[in-house]
């Protein structure tokens, strides 16, 4: 049987767009001579839709294209998709989560997801009813083959992953003689989420004696990313067949190649840097474009930070779409402005200079004479930062440009960071990573040429807002600092030394600025943004 995986990148709400796209991918199936073309969960509403379910309008809306297209499958192929459908009204939730099987004058087969996650980013429970993957069993040519979703293929149990159901409904599968497990996903990236993938596809092909074929879902959609990397598994879990990460693809294979003497394929296995890097090229590409926007800017700093999301920048958009604006004053080493303008020169991007001094003297002098005068303090440092947040959101609407951000999270765990001054913006690509993976992602842009002037990599971060300043006036080494963020944000632990206690505080004091915080790209297991929902009046 030759089938294929559409590993689609889905336009959330924009259903005729998701449609239009299914439907060409089904005809490209159909011309590679495939029997069973399967798309990735949700692949015609989009994901993640959260409380777009609340409009019960919106999912009327797509079934009804869901109807349509439904008519327009071409003859002798077969379909099976992800969509939202109604569930009975003594269901408890109005929506099931679900997989629909479609061919030609045959009445659609549904299959309904039944482990519906409500940790981390996932709130399915809300809205969708539960399923039975005990019913998600069809036949198709003489074979049988069972339908999961996402999540239902979850609860094992991992030493790196713990489950979070109370029993695994793959263990109550009495069927034999599966001739494959089929599961939809729309599984986000995140560093090391791979080897997961792979590790419960063996748990599941070696339980049920079947092959897996995993079809994941690509693009990026607000903070979350999707890296696709499709692959099927021979009954004993070894994967044969793989499909690219962080880009749409068709891939065809025949079924008999995952039988038992099916040789493992050679996975290549990038660099983890690398992945982040495509990923936070892929995120940032789709949330420009979904939010039908085209250019993007930011304030161009001669630091680190401000520099990796620039060649982030143009790498997803082109160099033609993005603007870096310096925003000196008085405070600001000539330096930084000759590597702002050094960097921008490599990349080709448009370069503005708009100096801040006389805009910050003319409000300091207003402050003055209603506030009365004081010696220099915060209050000045982010004065500076806070107009400069104000010129950078003007271009923003004078050009029609979406703001990039540039925060990491090493500082945002901190609270070092300005509200509605350094931190405006629409998105902050680098707000899930340490200041160390920052400069790993400074190594690798520069991996062929100097991209990234070297002296921007040399020299200590300071955000240049009072004489002589550096960053580590205020924080600890970023070493014992990054290490911090990841045993309090990302391991969850008790702080248990000097850094970890104060930065403790810290966190619990920031929280309300993180609450304002723009999206962020997430690449790790535990981000700032979505999943992280912390109370701001607390103490702990």
């Amino acid at each position: 049987m030759r089938i294929a995986q559409a590993q689609m990148n889905s336009s959330l709400g924009d259903f005729e767009a998701n449609a239009k796209k299914i439907l060409d991918f089904v005809k490209n199936a159909a011309l590679e001579k495939c029997e069973l073309v399967i798309f990735p969960e949700l692949a015609l509403f989009g994901y993640l839709p959260v409380d777009m379910l609340e409009y019960v309008y919106l999912v009327k809306k797509q079934i009804k294209v869901f109807e349509r297209l439904k008519k327009q499958i071409p003859n002798d192929i077969a379909v099976l998709l992800g969509a939202i459908t109604e569930a009975p009204k003594n269901s408890g939730k109005p929506f099931f989560n679900s997989a629909i099987l479609l061919q030609k004058d045959k009445k659609p087969k549904v299959f309904n997801k039944q482990l519906l996650p409500s940790y981390d980013i996932f709130d399915e429970g809300r809205f969708f009813s539960n399923g039975s993957v005990g019913q998600n069993i069809f036949s198709f040519k003489g074979k049988k083959f069972l339908v999961t979703i996402c999540e239902d293929i979850w609860a094992w149990g991992l030493n790196n992953y713990p489950s979070h159901y109370s029993e695994n409904p793959i263990l109550k599968i009495k069927e034999k003689n599966i001739a494959a497990v089929i599961n939809l996903s729309a599984s986000p990236f995140y560093s090391g989420k791979l080897a997961l993938r792979y590790e419960v596809a063996q748990k599941l092909a070696r339980r049920l004696k079947a092959p897996v074929i995993y079809t994941n879902m690509v693009g990026g959609q607000d903070e979350v990313i999707f890296d696709g990397a499709s692959f099927v598994t021979n009954s004993q879990g070894e994967v044969v067949v793989s499909a690219p990460r962080f880009e749409e693809s068709l891939q065809v294979f025949e079924l008999s190649l995952a039988s038992d003497r099916s040789k493992p394929a050679k996975l290549k296995h990038k660099d983890k840097t690398q992945d982040v890097f495509s990923a936070l090229v892929l995120g940032l590409r789709d949330f420009v474009s979904k939010t039908k926007l085209q250019k993007v800017h930011l304030g161009l700093s001669g630091g680190i930070d401000s520099a990796v999301v620039a060649c982030l920048a143009v790498e997803a958009l082109g160099a033609e779409n993005v603007c870096g604006i310096a925003l000196p004053s008085d405070f600001n080493s000539a330096k930084s402005l000759s590597l702002a303008k050094s960097l921008a020169e490599n990349l080709n991007i448009k370069f503005l200079q708009t100096p801040i001094q006389n805009i910050y003297e003319a409000s300091l002098n207003e402050l003055d004479k209603s506030f009365g005068k004081s010696d220099f303090s915060v209050m000045n440092e982010n004065l500076q930062a806070r107009i400069r947040g104000l010129i950078l959101m003007a271009y923003s609407n004078k050009e029609n440009s979406l703001l990039l951000t540039t925060g990491n999270k090493s500082e945002l765990a901190t609270g070092y960071a300005t509200l509605y001054g350094d931190m405006c913006g629409a998105l902050n690509p680098l707000g899930d990573l340490l200041k160390k993976q920052v400069y790993e992602l400074a190594n690798f842009i520069n991996t062929d040429h100097e991209m990234i002037p070297q002296e921007i990599m040399s020299r200590a971060p300071s955000a240049e807002l009072r004489p002589n300043q550096k960053d580590q006036d205020s924080l600890p080494p970023y070493d014992d600092l990054d290490r911090a963020v990841v045993n309090l944000i990302e391991k969850s632990q008790a702080p248990k030394n000097k850094v970890e206690l104060w930065l403790q505080e810290k966190i619990v004091r920031s929280e309300f600025k993180r609450w304002q915080s723009p999206p962020i790209l997430k690449v790790s297991a535990h981000s700032f943004g979505r999943g992280r929902r912390m109370p701001i009046a607390a103490k702990y």
